[in-house]
């Protein structure tokens, strides 16, 4: 039989179950993302002129296809 190997508040794979809890208990509050997190990490890097163009030529696009 498999031996259990497992630390106090850890899962079989190692996750700390308590940075996870941690961790969704302030993505309930309303994910007040710091450094780091994909709630900024993500908004920072968005050209949003470029993504209005692509949907817009994506859109042209599906005209042309059907």
């Amino acid at each position: 039989m498999a031996q259990n190997n497992r630390q106090a508040g850890k899962t079989v794979a190692g996750t700390n179950i308590q940075q996870v809890r941690q961790q969704n208990a302030q993505s309930a509050q309303g994910g007040q993302a710091g450094a780091g997190q994909f709630g900024t990490e993500f908004a920072s890097e968005t050209n949003v002129q470029q993504v209005r163009q692509q949907n817009q030529q994506a859109e042209s696009n599906k005209g042309q296809n059907s």
